[in-house]
């Protein structure tokens, strides 16, 4: 069941901003007609292949190339052949696009071949040995970073964050009750349908092309004009039709773009198509970070928080990647949507010698929200009250400060989510049926269990802090003589539907039909830098330039080709976009992001207010566990969310279907299992297990339209917010059915057998 419901629970009929449209790519893509990089076929064209280490850290004492093989007839590249700078442009350049002689995870690439035959290529690639000097002593777990057993960077620690508010020993000193636990997060795959890959050539200009599979074009465009030595000038980033992405395909892709310019420019500007199959794209490219967190909370007897004391730590593998930012949003959440004057969070990334973790949907939120959603269902207990008693008592309000320091402002009415989440899944009756169920089948000797649990939680959308103000993002929208609008921006659609969206915004602006509005293609040499398509920002930051863009064309016809300020038609428009191109060259107008007053924050001592709007959510999981097989089957699942005014009802549930699946996955089912050399040993569709549609229920999916939101008519961003709240409410679910303290996720059956305490689950019914 899906709905888009007002703030009072009404159904609403809408225009083109709010209206359930068709999706601008559905019929290519259900037709078979939309070209995915891997669909594109150049003449001359060579095919790419890596070689990588299989030590978890070491040296390369030397390579050899086997017999057999007329190694001539094949472009080799190797760290000696990079023009220009040896790193991928992250916040650190730590992260060589080749390695050298040194080298921290099993994995890391050293070597690219490439070949006109793809199967003779595979065979050669067998061919390569890489001589190494393992490690001696490779760390793999975030314990063993912290107490420096092994060192993989200086001191093991990419970050150190502290967030602080108010005192926490007068916090301590008012407590009453105190629970403590720890909890942890494993990493995660993203399983996006499409694997990654890129096409690299140079054209007849002497510019080098690159076009592929990725979420941030210039991400891309700075490591190649880094790695290659040439200018923004001489090199293109175009992007294809990309088969999803969840954040894997926001920072690995310049990794794979690099190489396959590499290998063009060594091969003269031919094509080269550098894909990964499937197996290599699950052992090389970033996971989830997994987590550990450490919480101490205490309240005073009648519930209220007297203070929070967490320590969150991120495994961010061999490379810096973007764990400082992962963690920076982890740190933030860490507190959940709870008020509390006294606390601390402190944050670490730690380096492993597993391979670099990444972003990911949700962006270190789902690993803290799960940790404090979960102490807070055990300070409940510890007080005697239901985890929804504990959560109502200290929920963020209108007039609190969160620990981070934010006011709340008077938009925000979180009850209002939690009681139609309570409503529509009929959860105290649901609450109490589970316990007469498991009664009943405790006294009958059956196996079966069934719980009921929640989240409440909130994402802030965008990049946090001043991150967006240092995008400075842009965006244009055009019009040509016969009224056609293209919007101009560099966001990248990979499924989510951001191309409908921002059409949306853009023809309710102008006041067109939506088939007049199309998104330009995502070329570097076209479009402005709008801002990586990551962060839940696309529908609310670029929304918002596109929004302005379009009023200012708008404006600018009124003011200069005589198109009536109201009641102006699609042809009327037309005729004025004629009009005024006979007399000018170009009708194009840009906007950049402005952001607005309430956002101030202090990146030194993480304070202020980190995100311009928030989404609010609250869900509910109903869970049946057969002690005799120790298997979790998820019955009935209830998500309900504000997030200011949806553009597209459609597309925003798909969104919440979709985070909500890989939540299920990231509670119950997605174990990166790891080999002694700390690579990924179940790289395999067949044994990396994922839900499927004979696992999932029907989600329920209901929205709240608040105003408070900066996006177009108060839109948030809503992406993410979907990933934070399944594994809580799911794992309070089944510590409600079984009476256990399971505090990690994925929870498998043996873990469900271990909890239970007992050899044999059938003996604890």
């Amino acid at each position: 069941m899906v709905a888009a419901v007002g703030s009072n629970g009404s159904e609403r009929t809408r225009g083109a901003l709010g209206a359930p449209v068709v999706r601008k790519d559905a019929g290519a893509k259900i037709l078979g007609e939309a070209r995915y990089v891997d669909d594109l076929v150049y003449p001359g064209m060579l095919h790419g292949a890596t070689v990588r280490t299989r030590s978890a850290g070491g040296t390369i004492e030397r390579i050899e190339f086997g017999p057999g093989f007329d190694w001539s007839s094949f472009v080799v590249v190797t760290a000696a052949d990079v023009p220009g700078i040896n790193a991928t442009q992250m916040i650190e350049q730590d992260q060589p696009v080749l390695a050298g002689e040194r080298f921290r995870h099993a994995g890391e690439p050293v070597l690219l071949l490439a070949h006109p035959d793809a199967g003779l290529l595979r065979e050669a690639l067998a061919a390569v040995t890489l001589h190494e000097r393992p490690n001696p002593s490779p760390v793999f777990s975030i314990d063993d970073a912290l107490a420096l057993r092994g060192e993989v960077c200086p001191g093991n620690v990419y970050r150190d964050y502290l967030m602080s508010r108010g005192d926490l020993a007068t916090g301590e000193a008012a407590a009453e009750v105190v629970f403590e636990g720890r909890f942890e997060t494993g990493a995660q795959e993203h399983v996006y349908i499409e694997p990654q890959g890129m096409i690299a050539q140079v054209d007849a200009a002497g510019v080098l092309v690159v076009e592929g599979s990725m979420q941030c074009p210039y991400y891309v465009l700075g490591t190649l004009t880094a790695v290659t030595g040439r200018d923004a000038g001489s090199v293109r980033v175009v992007h294809c039709t990309t088969g999803g992405g969840f954040g894997g395909k926001e920072e690995y892709p310049s990794h794979i773009a690099a190489h396959a310019a590499l290998l063009s420019l060594k091969a003269g500007g031919r094509p080269v198509k550098l894909v990964y199959d499937r197996a290599e794209d699950m052992l090389a490219t970033p996971k989830r970070h997994p987590s550990r967190t450490l919480v101490r909370i205490g309240a005073r007897r009648d519930g209220r928080l007297a203070f929070m004391d967490i320590d969150f730590a991120l495994d961010g593998g061999a490379y810096t990647t973007l764990s400082p930012v992962v963690l920076s949003r982890g740190v933030i959440h860490a507190p959940g949507p709870y008020a509390c004057a006294d606390a601390r969070v402190r944050g670490r990334a730690v380096a492993t010698n597993h391979p670099p973790n990444g972003a990911f949907r949700g962006f270190g939120a789902p690993q803290s929200i799960f940790a404090i959603e979960q102490a807070m269902d055990g300070l409940a207990r510890e007080l005697g009250i239901t985890p929804l008693e504990l959560r109502r008592i200290n929920m963020l309000r209108p007039g609190d400060r969160s620990v981070p320091g934010q006011m709340i402002d008077d938009t925000t009415d979180f009850d209002a989510v939690v009681d139609q989440a309570l409503r529509e899944s009929d959860y105290i009756a649901r609450r109490d049926a589970c316990t007469a169920f498991n009664a009943a089948s405790a006294a009958a000797g059956r196996p079966l269990r069934r719980g009921i649990g929640l989240s409440t939680f909130h994402h802030g959308a965008g990049f946090t802090g001043n991150g967006e103000v240092v995008l400075a993002s842009e965006a244009r929208v055009r019009a040509d003589a016969d009224g056609r609008v293209e919007v101009v921006a560099s966001s990248s659609e990979m499924g989510q539907g951001n191309t409908t969206t921002l059409c949306q915004i853009v023809a309710e602006a102008l006041g067109l039909p939506l088939e007049r509005v199309t998104q330009a293609r995502v070329d570097t040499h076209d479009v402005p830098d709008s801002g990586p398509t990551v962060a839940s920002r696309t529908c609310m930051v670029v929304g918002l330039i596109v929004e302005q863009a379009a009023r200012r064309l708008r404006a600018e016809l009124i003011g200069k080709a005589g198109l009536p300020a109201a009641g102006a038609d699609e042809h009327a428009f037309a005729a004025a976009c004629a009009r005024y191109l006979d007399g000018h060259p170009a009708l194009e107008m840009q906007a950049r992001y402005e952001p607005p007053a309430n956002v101030a924050w202090d990146e030194t001592v993480f304070e202020g207010s980190p995100y311009a709007s928030y989404a609010w959510a609250c869900y509910v999981a109903e869970v049946e566990v057969d002690l005799t097989t120790c298997e979790v089957a998820l019955t009935a699942f209830t998500a309900v969310q504000e997030v200011g005014r949806v553009v597209n009802p459609v597309i925003a549930a798909g969104q919440v279907e979709g985070g909500v699946v890989q939540g299920i996955g990231f509670a119950l089912f997605e174990k990166v299992v790891r080999d002694a050399q700390g690579a990924m040993a179940n790289n395999r569709m067949t044994n990396y297990i994922i839900p499927t549609t004979a696992d999932i229920p029907p989600v329920r999916v209901f929205f709240q339209e608040q105003p408070g939101g900066i996006g177009p008519a108060g839109a948030k961003g809503l992406g993410e917010l979907p990933m934070d709240g399944p594994g809580p409410a799911i794992v309070s679910a089944l510590n409600a059915a079984l009476g256990t303290r399971i505090a990690s996720v994925p929870v498998l059956p043996e873990d469900v057998m271990a909890a239970l305490g007992t050899s044999s689950a059938k003996e604890a019914a």
